[in-house]
């Protein structure tokens, strides 16, 4: 059995017992940590592969040591110029290994259930108060149309069927929609 985790922005294959380097995690050393965001499950007989991720699937994994990998050296050079510039990095790892690969886990498919009935019910109270904004804009509209930018003026212009309108400037759009 294996399954592709997004484990710190990258994708890994990982099997069970399998050690493997990450970029610096932010646990502490001998915890365990499990990632959710599985892209695909191969159990053998068969392989799910998730929209983006696979659902009711969790890989556990124990961090064993945090460390630095092998220097890279980065030199530049300008030729006849007399410039070099030599530099090293080493980036920040984390070792960890896989203990389980587990499968009909269900914490998240419950929360998002509990949540969708809230923010069905927040957008219905919502959409009354917006189509209300929406019928006193016209009023400031009318007041305000020198604060407005010349686009909008063009689009209301057009809206009522003031031609012309491409060559005319801002004060003329005025006039001609007051």
């Amino acid at each position: 059995m294996y399954a592709i985790v997004e484990i710190s922005g990258k994708q890994f294959k990982v099997e069970k017992k399998q050690k493997l380097f990450v970029n610096r995690l932010d646990v502490a050393e001998g915890k365990k940590i499990s990632f959710d965001n599985v892209l695909m499950l191969n159990d053998g007989s068969k392989s799910s592969v998730g929209t983006p991720n696979v659902s009711g699937v969790q890989v556990d994994a124990k961090v064993l040591k945090h460390l630095k990998s092998d220097k890279v050296i980065v030199f530049k050079k300008k030729r006849r110029k007399g410039y070099k510039v030599r530099n090293g990095h080493r980036q920040a790892i984390t070792e960890i290994e896989i203990s389980d690969i587990l499968t009909g886990v269900s914490k998240k498919t419950t929360d998002k259930k509990a949540e969708t009935p809230k923010n069905a019910e927040s957008k219905k109270t919502k959409a009354p108060k917006k189509a209300e904004a929406k019928k006193a804009s016209p009023k400031k509209e009318s007041q305000d149309l020198s604060s407005m930018s010349v686009a909008q003026l063009k689009t209301l212009a057009k809206d009522k069927g003031i031609t012309g309108i491409s060559s005319m400037k801002k004060a003329d759009l005025l006039k001609a929609l007051s």
